[in-house]
């Protein structure tokens, strides 16, 4: 390495050309920079890792985007809704376990039977637990009116993934037209902080027509809206979308996953004390690849409890694993995966974003 580059990883500030610059970082300068992000996360967030478990609720969704498996026009998967009872059942998995959270996912809808069964989901899961559960939700672009009511009957967290901050890759993700916008899905970003959620967001890694140079405004963007946790992970082709006619265009499986890990690295040392998720399109790669995102600044992992006969239909992407254990299985797996990685789990504890802590408590800093 040159004096300029080891200099980068000791500035206050990375630019674009820096973050650039990181993302094609090889030998001495990548481990460097896996370093960096593991000491900054050990100091800010110790190394403790918050389990949520997740609950795949419905795979029905109203999007058709073109590079994920339960998209509306797939009609060779079978769509499912859990019932009342399968939820309440993981949740009390979750409970049980000592997880304190959990992450209830679906594929997007906003009509009113949707709305109004989620909400009385979320006030049948807190009466059960008594409030000890935390609870997230991933379920897409809402109203403001909606997020509130879920809001007030119990969801803390939210996840929207925005997937890319490049509007005319966005397009090339997305039909072109009204619930497929761009803008609406950073107005419902705006809505989920107003509301008062600690809110999260991501990007796919590794996209037909992406580049480092888009990757790295990815990471300004998040860093721009202030995130309060992440989740990120690498494109991985589904055969039944659009998407799939680049398969064989696409960086290869491995080099969209080392990609995954220094924009995980990265995004450590731009926002310091965020939650990041290690995500399961991590561990589709590589055996071992939530216990490398850990290593290099994930604090956060999500056993499936979704039941087994849904999982095969749950699939967002292919070769998905963990379709065939049962909670208990996964959990364990995991629990071994945290330890390995050199980190103990904080059982009981919702694990919230200090980030977001800190932004509410001292809202000048």
């Amino acid at each position: 390495m040159t004096e300029q580059t080891v200099g980068l990883l000791l500035k206050n500030k990375l630019t674009h050309n820096d973050l650039v610059t990181l993302l094609n970082a090889q030998g001495e300068l990548r481990k460097a920079l896996f370093s960096k992000a593991a000491e900054i996360k050990k100091e800010y967030l110790g190394n403790k890792v918050y389990f949520r478990g997740l609950i795949e609720y419905s795979n029905i969704c109203s999007k058709n985007c073109y590079y994920c498996g339960v998209r509306r026009g797939n009609h060779k998967v079978e769509r499912y809704q859990l019932a009342d009872i399968e939820v309440l059942d993981a949740a009390r998995f979750a409970l049980d376990n000592h997880f304190a959270s959990i992450v209830i996912q679906s594929g997007e809808r906003s009509d009113q039977k949707f709305v109004d069964t989620i909400e009385k989901l979320l006030l049948k899961i807190k009466a059960m637990s008594n409030g000890r559960l935390g609870i997230t939700l991933s379920l897409g672009e809402q109203s403001e009116q909606t997020y509130e009511r879920w809001f007030k009957a119990g969801a803390h967290r939210y996840l929207l993934r925005i997937e890319t901050s490049d509007r005319d890759l966005y397009s090339k993700l997305h039909p072109n037209d009204s619930i497929h916008d761009f803008d609406a899905r950073i107005e419902s970003l705006n809505s989920l902080r107003k509301v008062g959620y600690q809110v999260g967001s991501g990007v796919m890694i590794g996209l037909p027509f992406q580049s480092p140079e888009s990757l790295a405004n990815d990471l300004l963007f998040l860093k721009k809206i202030d995130i309060d946790m992440a989740g990120m992970g690498p494109f991985i082709e589904h055969k039944e979308t659009p998407l799939y006619r680049y398969a064989g265009e696409l960086l290869s499986r491995q080099e969209r996953f080392e990609l995954s890990l220094k924009m995980v690295a990265l995004l450590r040392i731009l926002m310091k004390n965020i939650n990041i998720a290690a995500t399961t399109a991590m561990q589709t790669i590589d055996p071992q690849g939530r216990e490398k995102s850990i290593m290099v600044g994930s604090n956060v992992i999500m056993p499936n409890l979704t039941p087994l006969k849904y999982r095969e239909n749950y699939k967002l992407y292919e070769d998905k694993p963990c379709i065939d254990e049962e909670a208990e299985q996964c959990r364990s797996c995991l629990e071994a995966r945290i330890h390995i990685a050199g980190n103990e789990i904080g059982w009981d504890e919702w694990g919230d974003s200090k980030h977001f802590m800190q932004r509410t408590t001292n809202p000048n800093n």
